[in-house]
């Protein structure tokens, strides 16, 4: 390998960002411009002197732009070795040009098949044959050729042109190969994905949400502190077909580099967050559990509350926020020590206030919140040994059609609202997971525990050890109470009102118990188990 100066480039692109700078530099330096359709027209009317393909290779666009660059000349200038006499000799008695730099960008079809309705005809029509075959080509030949497949790339290579008076660097073509290779291979298995999901011919109409197989691409987004443990090595990826992920929200202010767990606890912070978008609310979470979290009248009484629920747990979480940060909420936490903060914004005083504790992290999830709308309804998968297992997201947190109420007694309207409030802390909790709520405030927590029982206790353990009142307070259940002895548990200690799944063989045992204690409980028919 050795520098390569550019003489010759081949722009063809279908998405122009930026690309009338770049070819205004690149002839700058006297490279000469070869492209096709709509990049030449576009380069042509900014005055920049430009070749259409079809002029040079003598062959028009045919079958309404289907082929355009794949003929000999625009391949073989490409794929010529340089100083290889047999190739130095073909292209000479041919009359090819030696094209030294490829810049091109495919049909959108990962985002044509996420549109709402579109045919199939459609999709097949994203599909980008020439400009797969042109990176192919430029990336295979990257000792003498770059390829540049991301616009995000223009400036550094301009900037590499103007320090090297016109040369691209041996490092750099490996570079631009490597993430050239990466960016078709993921365009492929897009559309090896997107097609697996029917079945024959006769059903390409009915999409599967299971395929007969999966093929994941991923792209890193950032290497970890370290993995589960520190003498484990750990990076996060992420799906760039699906929904944006917790490692690319904004971190404003800490240390640079997150932890395997960080960014497990990150992600679990954020989910539940999720479910109160609507309120002035504040979640702490550990190892993935909730242990603490409130809804107020203002983000700081959010806060005060969630510490709260189990203040020595509290210690050394992942704090998520609901609403911008502001320097009340700031200041309440100025002095706890936490691994990692999340919120849609900070106000200028409230960042400079927090980022005085320099190992704290603190991210804006803005951009995770903007891309809610826009992104797929996603699957969620866990490794297993040899494999994996494969599931849609539990994304429904009440059916209302499935709701009733088994005891005599209804629940109250402040009732009503505790149990929901807790059932949205309770799809969050790993199984069995049993919480403690009132209308606005977590009061206790058990998770993970083997017997439902254990869970129960456990809760109102944490509960009395934060000195929170009992008397009076909701249970969520994440799965059905399997026996009556919960109940009894919990309505011995002063709690009111459960909601819980319902649909145990001993479901009316379980009713005659909560009415013995005059409880109310909803049925939901809906379960919320977490593995």
């Amino acid at each position: 390998m050795s520098e390569r100066s550019i003489h010759l480039a081949l722009l063809s692109v279908h998405d122009k960002t930026g690309i009338v700078e770049f070819a205004r530099e690149l002839q700058s330096f006297g490279v000469e411009l070869l492209s096709t359709g709509g990049t030449a027209r576009l380069l042509s009317q900014e005055s920049i002197k430009v070749k259409e393909v079809a002029e040079y290779t003598g062959f028009p666009e045919i079958l309404q732009g289907r082929v355009k660059t794949l003929h000999p000349k625009i391949h073989g200038g490409i794929l010529f070795r340089r100083g290889r006499r047999e190739d130095e000799d073909s292209v000479s008695k041919q009359g090819i040009k030696p094209i030294d730099l490829v810049a091109v960008n495919l049909y959108p079809f990962e985002e044509i098949i996420t549109r709402h309705g579109v045919q199939i005809e459609e999709v097949i029509e994203m599909i980008d044959i020439g400009g797969s075959t042109l990176i192919r080509s430029a990336a295979k030949n990257y000792n003498d050729v770059a390829v540049v497949v991301d616009p995000s790339d223009y400036p550094k290579i301009i900037d590499e042109l103007k320090a090297t008076r016109g040369v691209l660097s041996d490092e750099t073509r490996f570079i631009l190969m490597k993430k050239a290779f990466v960016r078709t291979a993921h365009y492929d298995l897009a559309i090896a994905g997107f097609f697996n999901r029917f079945g024959k011919v006769s059903e390409s109409k009915q999409l599967s949400e299971f395929p007969q197989e999966i093929s994941l691409g991923f792209v890193k987004v950032q290497d970890l502190r370290y993995g589960e443990n520190p003498h484990q090595r750990a990076a996060v990826y992420k799906d760039p077909t699906l929904r944006i992920c917790i490692a690319e929200a904004k971190q404003l202010a800490g240390k640079k580099s997150l932890s395997y767990t960080n960014i497990l606890d990150a992600d679990a912070a954020y989910a539940l967050i999720r479910e109160l978008k609507d309120d002035f609310a504040t979640v702490i979470i550990k190892h993935t559990n909730p242990c603490g979290g409130a809804i107020g009248r203002t983000l700081a009484e959010s806060y005060r509350k969630a510490v709260a629920t189990d203040p020595t747990s509290a210690f050394g979480g992942i704090y998520a926020f609901s609403r911008e940060v502001d320097q009340k909420t700031a200041e309440a936490m100025s002095q706890q020590f936490i691994e990692v903060i999340l919120a849609p914004g900070y106000s200028a005083e409230a960042l400079e206030t927090l980022s005085k504790k320099e190992n704290r992290r603190i991210l804006d999830i803005t951009v995770l919140i903007e891309a809610e709308d826009r992104s797929l309804a996603s699957k969620s998968f866990r490794s297993i040994l040899g494999g994996m297992v494969y599931q849609d997201l539990d994304e429904i947190l009440i059916d209302e059609d499935k709701l009733s109420i088994p005891t005599r007694r209804k629940p109250s309207e402040e009732e009503t609202r505790a149990l929901i409030f807790g059932w949205k802390f309770v799809k969050h909790v790993k199984s069995n997971a049993i919480v403690l709520s009132t209308s606005t405030q977590l009061i206790g927590v058990g998770a993970g525990q083997m017997s439902r029982v254990d869970s129960c206790k456990i809760a109102l353990q944490k509960a009395r050890e934060a000195g929170l009142d009992i008397k009076g307070v909701s249970m969520a259940s994440d799965a059905f109470i399997p026996f009556r002895d919960s109940i009894d548990l919990v309505a011995s200690s002063g709690v009111r009102s459960v909601i819980q799944p319902g649909g145990s063989i001993r479901d009316g045992e379980v009713v005659r118990a909560a009415d013995e204690h005059d409880m109310a409980m909803i049925f939901t028919g809906l379960r919320h188990f977490k593995h």
